[in-house]
């Protein structure tokens, strides 16, 4: 870690330790009413009665297309509160998303960016990312210290948010000035060189006016990954006036940087001898121990930086109507170079030992994002009828500019023969401290850029007491410009080459429910998504959304996802308990395949059916409970077949019919707490994910050949005591069973393996 980042990072500590005297400064305002204690001490198992700060947590979406309260809402929706986030030590949004089950994560490759990539019902989601409402593109790994909660809508919501991929998507809920006085710090150390430190600080400027800062910076290593670290510091910065009245104006800032060793895991059988190779294990995942990593320190890093700008501005014009606007720009950049152990062909046995080529991959991505979006909600009658509604625009330019580097090798490990040049390493004995000198230039630049108009309406229908009707309907303008290089020519010379798509659509649900009580709900829903071509593999909306072979000139049509959904919710004990399940069948169409030899069309189809079990609150007034169960079965109806042969045969793809890749059929989780004694909570979780195939749907080898990651349990210890009514230890033992397993894998080259057990001692202090 730099010597500057060290000393940011001993401040930040500094100041976490000091926060009582922070808030110790003279007295507060006549005006301003102190918070009482009760408010502000520490309580690990009250999960939905009162939050960090004092406030009643309503475990209600943010966003005002939610027409309804959450168990009025046909659609499963989950909302992680900020205590689970800080109980579980979430430091990031694949941490937290484990408490959410049916949401996997896939491995990069190729196009596919190193960021963030959830799978939500078998579909990829990268795209379906939004902060505050308002999509939040980019490549990145996202942090959770400026959060206040984290929202998961699942099934096609096209209706709420545009383009998607079907699955559903994932809003982060950022905090936000209160008109209260606080500050709140933490300081964590632990195992693998773990240390972090955040401030949450709020002060009330005036009775209508506040100030919010979060601070964050942390470092640390990989638990058995030792050569995998990471560096890291953010901000959040926000000022609102107005609070209380019936015009508020909110301005923020948000800055991430973070600097990683990034790990592409370990290698798959076909790195010995090819597809058609022995299986050392029937998942296909090389055997080689599983802290080997194969990246080279010298070369290969991963930096992610983020700076957002938003401005919110709300004016209520009564109680029953309110109009909303949110202006934001960003900036991301995701950067890097990776060693991909699948890459750099096949491994030799030299004298007994096997030696590989590394492989490698790279990024160089910013990403621009300015976006509008226009509110008007409230609610009318209409008769008997009332009437809870949201209208809205939302306009938005997105530009990504896109480079790999050429890197040259001018010393390195010597290849032995019949291996040749330079950056070898054995394959089960990988040295990252391996010397490395080279060079590394940006190649030539892709760009990109998006343009989108969106409208929509949706309307929350109450028929007395029993009934609601849901509607929602969305039409969308998605427009792309860009130019790539492109080889032309004899000999081939790299070309600037324009291209451009234009498409719009429609999408809306329909929703039904009955209210058995006031708190409870039974609901029948229908919901449509569409995925424009230039996103349907999940990156940064590159592509040219042409099709291939016969289609080469014709612009794809947009994929299509349509899902069916029954279930039931339950507020018990005051609302202290919420419970969900729900019933679904999803199904997605109009994807591109080869249907005979030499043509194609849009005419591939996968499905999903599931079952899905939720339950967040409080049992008792000492019991937490956080969790839920996901089944899935899924399936590709229809693929691309298969042509061999002279003259050309078609035949069934061996494929069709198999699970989806990143879908696996049994995920669960369960994260709880227990108060034991007025100051000692115990708990912890237990995840459990299954089988899960690779990301490639024909994997190396195609077929039955197919790689995954095996199914596995993870467990986790918790623990808080309060010293007294402002501080608390916290301990987090994550992996407590130090069970080696993979998280992950593409199919094709790599499989990425799980950190090992770690412990993390945290001091919490509220003032």
């Amino acid at each position: 870690m730099s010597d500057a980042r060290s000393s940011a990072l001993k401040a930040l500590l500094f100041a976490s330790s000091a926060a009582g005297m922070l808030c110790a400064v003279p007295a507060m305002a006549a005006d301003e009413a102190p918070i009482a204690t009760a408010d502000i001490t520490q309580d690990a198992t009250t999960l939905s009665a009162v939050d960090v700060h004092g406030q009643r947590a309503k475990r209600e979406p943010k966003d005002p297309t939610f027409v309804a309260p959450l168990v009025d809402t046909p659609r499963s929706v989950t909302v992680i509160p900020q205590q689970i986030i800080e109980q579980t030590a979430a430091t990031s949004l694949q941490d937290i998303l484990r408490t959410s089950p049916g949401i996997t994560f896939g491995a990069g490759e190729g196009g596919q960016p190193l960021a963030d990539r959830p799978f939500i019902r078998g579909q990829a989601s990268g795209n379906n990312i939004f902060v505050d409402g308002i999509r939040d593109t980019g490549g990145q790994q996202r942090e959770v210290f400026n959060l206040e909660q984290v929202e998961v809508i699942k099934g096609p919501d096209s209706v709420y948010s545009g383009r998607g991929s079907g699955g559903g998507s994932i809003n982060l809920g950022s905090k936000a000035p209160r008109l209260q006085n606080f500050v709140h710090g933490s300081v964590g150390a632990g195992t693998d060189n773990y240390v972090r430190g955040t401030v949450d600080a709020n002060w009330q400027v005036s009775s209508t006016a506040a100030m919010r800062l979060n601070l964050m910076v942390g470092q640390g290593d990989v638990a058995g990954r030792d050569s995998v670290d990471f560096d890291k510091w953010g901000m959040g910065a926000a000022i609102a006036a107005g609070l209380g009245t019936p015009t508020t104006v909110t301005a923020s800032y948000y800055h991430l940087d973070s600097d990683q060793m990034p790990d592409y895991g370990i290698p798959l059988y076909t790195k010995l001898a090819g597809a058609n190779g022995p299986r050392p294990d029937a998942s296909g995942v090389l055997d080689v121990p599983y802290d080997s990593f194969y990246g080279l320190k010298a070369r290969d890093y991963l930096n992610n930086t983020v700076d957002t700008l938003t401005l919110d501005i709300e004016h209520r014009f009564s109680d029953a109507l309110a109009l909303r606007n949110v202006t934001r720009y960003s900036q991301t950049l995701n950067d890097y170079i990776v060693t991909n152990p699948g890459d750099g062909g096949t491994a030799q046995n030299i004298g007994g030992v096997w030696w590989m080529k590394r492989g490698l991959k790279s990024r160089w991505n910013p990403a621009e994002t300015l976006a509008n979006v226009t509110d008007l909600h409230g609610s009318f009658l209409t008769g008997a009828i009332k009437h809870n509604f949201d209208v809205g625009l939302e306009l938005s330019r997105e530009k990504n500019r896109n480079a790999g580097y050429n890197v040259t090798t001018l010393t390195g490990t010597a290849c032995p023969a019949p291996l040749t040049g330079l950056d070898c390493t054995q394959v089960y004995n990988p040295n990252p401290n391996d010397p490395w000198t080279g060079t590394i230039t940006r190649g030539n630049v892709s760009h990109n850029t998006t343009d989108s108009i969106g409208v929509y309406a949706f309307d929350s229908m109450a028929f007395g007491e029993k009934w609601i009707l849901n509607l929602g309907l969305r039409w969308d303008d998605y427009s792309v410009e860009g130019a790539d290089w492109v080889n032309v020519g004899t000999p081939a010379v790299p070309t600037l080459t324009p291209r451009s798509g234009d498409w719009d659509f429609v999408n809306y649900q329909v929703g039904l429910v009955y209210k058995p009580t006031t708190n409870s709900s039974i609901y029948a829903s229908y919901a449509t998504s569409s995925t424009p071509p230039t996103i349907s593999a999940g990156d940064q909306n590159n592509g040219s959304g042409l099709g291939t072979g016969n289609l080469a000139t014709e612009l794809l049509d947009p994929e299509e996802t349509q899902s069916f959904e029954i279930g039931a919710k339950a507020n018990l004990f005051g609302d202290r308990l919420a419970l969900s399940g729900a019933l679904f069948h999803l199904t997605r169409k109009d994807a591109q395949i080869l249907i005979e030899p030499g043509k194609y069309e849009q005419a591939g189809e996968a499905e999903v059916n599931g079952l899905e079990l939720g339950i967040s609150g409080n049992i008792t007034s000492k019991w937490q409970v956080f969790g839920g169960y996901t089944w899935m079965d899924s399936e590709l109806t229809r693929a691309a077949v298969i042509v061999s042969g002279t003259p050309p045969v078609a035949t069934r793809n061996p494929i069709e019919g198999q699970q989806l890749a990143n879908t696996p059929e049994h995920t669960a989780s369960l994260f709880t707490t227990y108060r034991v004694m007025p100051k000692l909570s115990l708990g912890g979780g237990v995840y459990y994910v299954g089988k899960s195939w690779g990301g490639n749907q024909g994997g190396a080898g195609g077929g039955a050949n197919r790689i995954y990651a095996p199914d596995y349990t993870r467990v986790d210890l918790f623990a808080s005591y309060d010293l007294n009514d402002r501080a608390a230890l916290q301990l987090n033992v994550q992996n407590v069973g130090d069970e080696e397993y993979i998280m992950r894998t593409n199919g094709v080259h790599h499989a990425d393996v799980a950190p090992g057990r770690s412990a993390i001692l945290t001091l919490n202090l509220r003032y």
